[in-house]
């Protein structure tokens, strides 16, 4: 007597294998690059005149080399103070001559106010580390942030960040403007 080899059907097989593959896309979850979020400027127009150069005084330079030192100024200078060196930067409390000018502007809903005329200018070293640019990014913004935050609640009572009319966010955006400039990455530091 023969014994007959029992087949397997394999017809539903793919069916199978295409229901597991739609369930793993399903329920897994792929990380997401986060970056900085910057609003860009509009593209210049070809036809505006050049603007007028801006005056060593009004520039706060920070540079990050290939090994992740930061100058600040020429100094080297440390991530934990950079915070405060910007902001005394952009205030010039003391009227210094040798810091940014500042000026008088009417602005709506906050009336004549001090407008800095400082720019932050970041530069990095080719072999400038990503979490070390990030880290610098996030001191300069939190700096204007914060000068954001003093100002709204002088005027308004509560932090920028906390305000709802879009009326008043504009005008301490107009007020204390985010002034950070970034050049091409290049070799600071000369060690590579």
């Amino acid at each position: 007597m023969a014994r007959m080899n029992p087949e397997i059907n394999a017809g539903s097989m793919a069916d199978i294998a295409f229901l597991l593959l739609i369930f793993f896309l399903v329920t897994t979850t792929m990380d997401v690059d986060s970056g900085i979020l910057r609003v860009l400027p509009p593209p210049i127009d070809p036809n505006a005149p050049l603007p007028p150069p801006v005056r060593e005084r009004n520039v706060f330079v920070v540079l990050i080399d290939f090994q992740d030192r930061i100058l600040v100024e020429g100094q080297l200078g440390n991530i934990n103070t950079l915070r405060d060196q910007t902001k005394e930067f952009l205030l010039n409390r003391t009227n210094d001559p040798n810091m940014p000018e500042k000026r008088m502007v009417d602005i709506e809903n906050l009336g004549e106010v001090e407008v800095s005329r400082g720019i932050i200018s970041l530069q990095n070293d080719r072999g400038t580390s990503y979490e070390m640019y990030i880290a610098v990014q996030n001191e300069l913004a939190a700096a204007i942030n914060e000068l954001r935050n003093e100002l709204s609640r002088e005027k308004f009572g509560k932090r920028f960040d906390e305000l709802t009319d879009e009326d008043l966010i504009k005008a301490i955006r107009e007020a204390v403007p985010m002034a950070i400039s970034e050049a091409e990455p290049k070799d600071i530091g000369g060690g590579r």
